[in-house]
């Protein structure tokens, strides 16, 4: 049974294989196959991308829901969205007008001619409704991040924002109910990708509406500029380096000479500093951050990983 919702400690192959559909937001983040069997947030950290975002988007993709407005960057929404208008102008949209080219011959029909016309109009909704955010939303959020005062609001954008989905679902329904009978393999290719294509488009307003827009409100709210995460503390490394190498809260205390309360503190300020909370993410992170040897947790690894 496929998992609803993923964490950073799990694979990153596993979510791939488990649903593919990913891909998509794969690379609108910038990551490409080749991880080997990294778990997520190793992954993330090697290609510089917000562990927290990217995790939003994927399980709200797969109907997991998704983080809360506070826990992802808006810089790395933005970014995302960027990439998804560039997929769905420049690759997705052009790919399936030329397979409606192929799949009705407008020189013999009207209607051939008609839903041409009809995919033609739906595209230039969808580039005029990209490009407002491109000319509008994208700056307001840039001056936001940067301290810059602006006369935009956001809710602008939510009043405004329209489901550009809906009408590529009307195209699907016209070719499916009134094409003339006879056709081809290449228009029902043709409408498998209109129908892909749609759930793509709802899924890019759905993080628009239900990530980006409740994270850049908050933004808002707080007066821009995304806060850094609070560094780690000497004494929360020592810390992350025990648990990484399987030391009890007990064992932690005594090795440091401080209490066992004091230990469970640290740990929960680790976890809210980091976002992480099991001994296998700690370890990912010790790794990736050079806190510890891959050398000296070896065996433990294994075990996390079994």
């Amino acid at each position: 049974m496929y998992k609803r919702s993923y964490t950073p400690d799990d694979r990153m192959c596993d979510l791939v294989c488990d649903r593919y559909s990913v891909l998509q937001v794969m690379s609108r983040f910038g990551i490409a196959p080749g991880f080997g069997d990294k778990r997520i947030a190793e992954v993330c950290a090697d290609r510089e991308v917000d562990t927290a975002t990217f995790l939003a988007v994927v399980n709200m993709h797969l109907g997991g829901g998704s983080a809360a407005a506070g826990e992802v960057s808006v810089r790395a929404l933005t970014d995302y969205l960027r990439n998804a208008h560039r997929y769905f102008l420049s690759f997705r949209l052009p790919a399936i007008r030329r397979k409606l080219i192929e799949a009705v011959d407008c020189s013999r029909s009207d209607v051939s001619l008609a839903i041409m016309r009809y995919f033609d109009e739906y595209a230039a909704e969808v580039d005029g409704h990209m490009a407002y955010e491109e000319r509008t939303v994208f700056p307001y959020v840039e001056a936001l991040l940067e301290g810059r005062p602006s006369d935009y609001s956001i809710e602008v954008f939510r009043r405004r924002h329209d489901r550009v989905e809906s009408h590529l679902s009307e195209l699907k329904n016209i070719i499916i109910k009134y094409y003339p009978a006879g056709g081809t393999s290449a228009l029902n290719g043709a409408l498998f990708d209109i129908f892909a294509c749609e759930e793509e488009l709802a899924s890019h307003n759905a993080v628009e509406d239900e990530i980006f827009i409740p994270a850049v409100e908050r933004l808002a709210a707080q007066g821009g500029a995304e806060p850094r995460p609070e560094p780690l503390s000497a004494r929360e490394r020592e810390i992350i380096v025990c648990v990484v190498k399987g030391m009890t809260n007990k064992r932690i205390a005594d090795a440091l000479c401080i209490s066992t309360h004091t230990v469970v503190t640290h740990r929960r300020n680790i976890a809210a500093k980091l976002q992480i909370r099991s001994a296998a993410g700690l370890t990912i992170y010790a790794i990736v951050n050079k806190l510890v040897d891959l050398s000296e947790i070896g065996d433990l690894l294994d075990q996390q990983q079994a």
